[in-house]
């Protein structure tokens, strides 16, 4: 993982997104911070370093890695700076001459709250170029009690596809990790709360 680029996104994240005040969690919890991650991954900067840092992540992941998605509308800007991340790297390979096995592009999906209430019904988006089998990372902004990633997940296979990981921006480290990685799919986060209640 580039420092630098880590180093930039969380102080963005402390910048844009993080904030000291009472609030109601989507989980129904009450904290004392929030992290509002899209103040973040909607910026121009933001979303390429979102992008590059996790794109970096999945490739050390077992391969292959088809997809990359989640539960809108938090992982929506997310997953799509990690599909343009992975198609500027291959472009970037066959700039270079490619002469190894080239990058494989990772698409993105979005997996729906409720089924799409016209047309196909359908609950993922994005689903056209991932035929079932394939092997997708689930993304999350912030995880808490982790209910949005393990929704994502479950519907992930009940379409047919394979979640391999769980990605997120910061792990607010209050039980979501582990009732995620109960569901066999382990959690790799780029920060957690001790990088902003320092």
């Amino acid at each position: 993982m580039s420092d630098a680029d880590r180093v930039r996104l969380l102080e963005l994240l402390r910048t844009l997104s993080f904030e000291r005040r009472r609030v109601v969690l989507a989980s129904g919890r009450e904290s004392d911070f929030y992290v509002d991650c899209k103040r973040t991954t909607l910026t121009a900067e933001g979303h390429v370093l979102v992008g590059r840092l996790l794109l970096e992540r999945i490739r050390r992941l077992p391969p292959p890695v088809h997809g990359v998605g989640g539960l809108t509308l938090g992982a929506d800007p997310i997953a799509s700076a990690v599909a343009t991340a992975s198609f500027l790297e291959l472009e970037r390979w066959r700039g270079a001459g490619g002469k190894d096995v080239p990058p494989a592009p990772c698409d993105a999906f979005v997996v729906r709250k409720e089924p799409k209430g016209h047309g196909t019904g359908q609950w993922i988006e994005g689903r056209r170029t991932l035929p079932d089998g394939s092997r997708v990372a689930v993304i999350e902004d912030v995880v808490t009690t982790g209910g949005s990633a393990i929704k994502a997940i479950e519907r992930c296979r009940l379409e047919q596809l394979q979640p391999i990981a769980c990605l997120a921006l910061v792990d607010r480290q209050e039980g979501g990790r582990e009732a995620i990685e109960a569901l066999g799919v382990p959690l790799y986060a780029l920060f957690t709360r001790g990088d902003f209640l320092t």
